[in-house]
């Protein structure tokens, strides 16, 4: 867990992601959209990754990516974020984290 927070602190939106999974690329998209710009970490291009994907697996997250921190929390993977959008509280979370300054529906 301590590599996870090393790699998370100080950043309102950190997204583990595989360079090749179509999720992850949905959830980028996503918090993309409201304007935040997340911080992404491949784990598939790193030389640490399978402990990376340890420690996420470790965390609950199934499958190990996507998976999205805001304000250094963990939110879970595509169906969490994707379940806050549409409950019109991902955009909450992302002014909370100072991710985004403005948003209006």
């Amino acid at each position: 867990m301590d590599m996870l927070a090393t790699l998370t602190v100080d950043k309102p939106v950190v997204i583990f992601s595989k360079s090749t999974c179509c999720m992850s690329h949905t959830v980028k998209a996503l918090i993309s959209s409201f304007g935040a710009n997340p911080a992404i970490i491949e784990v598939d291009k790193m030389p640490n990754g399978h402990q990376v994907e340890r420690a996420l697996l470790q965390l609950g997250c199934r499958p190990s990516v996507p998976a999205v921190f805001i304000g250094q929390q963990f939110i879970g993977g595509a169906d969490e974020v994707i379940s806050l959008n549409v409950q019109n509280k991902l955009a909450q979370l992302l002014l909370r984290a100072r991710a985004i300054f403005l948003w209006s529906r």
